[in-house]
């Protein structure tokens, strides 16, 4: 898939969270074919702190009008700068880079989408292009807590939404794989959030037979395969999460 570098157009940031702000972009030219799962580097300026790009999730992608979201977590400089940026301000965006999510060839089936924290974030265009498939989708998605929640109401527009907060201030209390949803059928279970969720959710997986793929957050660098920072030991040995990933099917890893 062609990679490009293009300077994008902040259309609006919206604070969606105390941590979280969504960024939607537009571009003066056609954006290159991007899949649910892909990332983009986004270059950081007039920052003296921050010399790389920082890699971030494609949270949402409208071909058409030429538009991309990014969901940005404030966790340092680069994503304080990004978060920062106003309505008019420019952005350098190397995209799209790495593998998506694998999607279904024939319509119908029943999804499970498993996100937790920012990792919710891929999940809103994969989420968007099974309903375009025909597919019924179940969004399962945890947080410590309601206010750490975001976009609720775009997500509940793309159908059935379960919650799960570790204080119980809303949804089922306790984590993603304890919620009753898990005693349902499904015909594949996609997820993203912190490593241990990913884990649990693999397990369950497993347990059931049911085909998973996750969507790794190894610390990328360069998102070029070149630096070598985020490498996952897999059964085929070690591989770049950036360029070989970052979705892997968890027949791939050695969980």
């Amino acid at each position: 898939m062609k990679k490009v570098l293009v300077d994008l157009t902040v259309k609006e940031a919206r604070r969606v969270n105390a941590n979280c702000v969504l960024l939607v972009m537009h571009s003066e030219t056609p954006l290159p074919d991007t899949l649910p799962g892909q990332f983009a580097e986004l270059r950081i300026d007039n920052t003296p702190t921050v010399v790389l790009r920082r890699p971030i999730s494609v949270h949402s992608f409208d071909a058409e009008k030429n538009e991309i979201g990014f969901l940005v977590q404030v966790v340092g400089d680069g994503t304080r700068w990004l978060a920062s940026l106003k309505a008019g301000d420019k952005l350098n965006t190397l995209m799209p880079l790495g593998n998506g999510f694998t999607l279904p060839q024939q319509p119908g089936g029943k999804y499970l989408l498993v996100g937790g924290g920012v990792g919710s974030a891929p999940l809103y265009y994969l989420a968007q292009e099974l309903k375009r498939n025909g597919s019924d989708i179940v969004l399962l998605i945890g947080a410590r807590s309601e206010k750490d929640l975001y976009l609720r109401e775009s997500y509940e527009a793309l159908g059935r939404v379960e919650y799960t907060t570790e204080d119980g201030s809303l949804g089922e209390k306790g984590y993603v794989t304890n919620h009753s949803v898990l005693n349902e059928k499904f015909d594949g279970i996609f997820t993203c959030g912190p490593k241990p969720m990913m884990l649990a959710v693999a397990r369950y997986a497993r347990e059931k037979a049911i085909a998973c793929e996750v969507s790794l957050e190894n610390k990328m660098a360069c998102g070029l395969g070149a630096c070598l920072c985020c490498v996952e030991d897999t059964k085929e040995g070690h591989r770049c999460v950036c360029t070989d990933g970052p979705v892997f099917s968890i027949d791939e890893l050695k969980w």
